[in-house]
């Protein structure tokens, strides 16, 4: 009766130390799902009253092979409909700011560390050398990997051509093909800006948008 006790007892910390893992990698794909990370700064001594128009720069840097690509035509049309929200008018000729852009995907990887064990992390010594877990077995620790896409929206001062504000936006891709698409460029592009605190002609600093 006390040995089948036991062995229940040993059974059920071992589910709950897989479970303990399984939640975990759970907790790390959210992460990586979840909305964009998206942080802002700009020149504090810069007086954005004197800002009311804007215009694209050229070459962008999304035009990188020499040509308009569908995602510099989408970043801009996204772009003007927030700039011009602010009460900010399109210039090509003579522009208070310019405005560029730059994008980058890369392959990120996320590791997992195994669950405690519940007898101490030389339990399963005894393996080694002679055989391993199975595909997928919980005891060991995972890699996950991702697609991870960075936006950086910049705002330069046409005259002195410096840069006066710049958002970037961190998001996780789940398929590049979409990645491109307005549904997926117009909600991260008004993120960004929803960081941007000033209107047209206003040196006021506004808080950020929810």
């Amino acid at each position: 009766m006390v040995k089948g006790l036991h062995i229940k007892g040993l059974y059920n910390v071992i589910r709950r130390m897989r479970m303990f893992g399984v939640l975990l990698l759970v907790f790390v794909v959210a992460g990586c799902a979840s909305g964009p990370n998206v942080r802002s700064d700009y020149d504090v001594n810069t007086n954005f009253a004197q800002y009311s128009t804007f215009a694209f720069a050229q070459p962008l840097g999304t035009d990188k092979a020499g040509y308009t690509s569908l995602v510099t035509e989408r970043l801009k049309t996204a772009t003007r409909l927030q700039l011009e929200q602010r009460g900010y008018v399109l210039d090509e000729k003579s522009p208070d700011l310019l405005v560029n852009f730059l994008t980058q995907v890369n392959t990120q990887s996320e590791y997992v560390p195994p669950p405690p064990m519940p007898w101490g992390p030389n339990y399963y010594g005894y393996r080694m050398g002679f055989y391993g877990p199975w595909a997928g077995y919980q005891w060991a620790p995972q890699v996950i990997q991702y697609t991870q896409g960075v936006l950086n929206i910049d705002l330069i001062d046409a005259e002195l051509k410096q840069l006066v504000w710049e958002g970037i936006a961190t998001t996780t891709i789940d398929d590049l093909g979409q990645a491109s698409s307005p549904a997926f460029i117009d909600p991260l592009v008004a993120d960004i800006f929803k960081r941007y605190p000033f209107l047209a002609g206003s040196g006021l600093a506004q808080g950020p948008q929810k």
